[in-house]
């Protein structure tokens, strides 16, 4: 938690200006009002590095600290990302935001972490853990479909078909 914290404040550090980049943007509406440092491992600075995706100097760095920000290890992504995913998703909709494809990326690879596990293959759950054990899942995925609207239009962006049908499969989209 700490280093996602540190990593927060040297992106800040090196982009003050981001701190005020997207404030009042639509896709943010209620994003301050997410209580994001009561979820574990997740750092308070979530909705500066939303802001600064607006931002066209701090975007891509943006991305990259918010990525590492909303994960937990290689494996697991944090119990947050289901809250950031409306607006992480209404922001990759957007086509004046700077650092879209990025944020195309991130949702696909979010859609991968959220992919359910097979309670009998005992290799996965050794390595990804049980859905029990990381209800982070469905709720990234009720997120998905909740938005599956944007979900079909980002995923008709996408220029692999592997990463179209990733997305549109965490969306329950056919």
């Amino acid at each position: 938690m700490a280093a996602k914290e540190t990593a927060i404040d040297r992106f800040l550090d090196e982009y003050p200006r981001a701190v005020d980049a997207g404030r009042g943007h639509p896709a943010l509406q209620g994003c301050e009002d997410v209580r994001w440092s009561e979820f574990p491992e997740c750092p308070a600075g979530i909705p500066v590095l939303l802001r600064a995706l607006l931002d066209r100097e701090a975007a891509s760095e943006a991305n990259r600290v918010l990525t590492d920000s909303l994960h937990n290890g290689i494996t697991a992504m944090n119990l947050a990302t289901p809250a950031a995913l409306p607006f992480l998703l209404r922001l990759a909709n957007d086509p004046q935001v700077p650092a879209r494809s990025e944020l195309r990326d991130l949702l696909v690879t979010i859609a991968g972490s959220s992919e359910s596990i097979d309670a009998h293959d005992e290799v996965s759950v050794l390595w990804f853990g049980s859905d029990s054990e990381h209800p982070g899942r469905e709720q990234c995925r009720a997120a998905f479909t909740q938005h599956a609207g944007v979900v079909a239009i980002l995923a008709e962006e996408l220029a692999g078909p592997t990463q179209q049908t990733k997305l549109r499969q965490a969306a329950g989209l056919p």
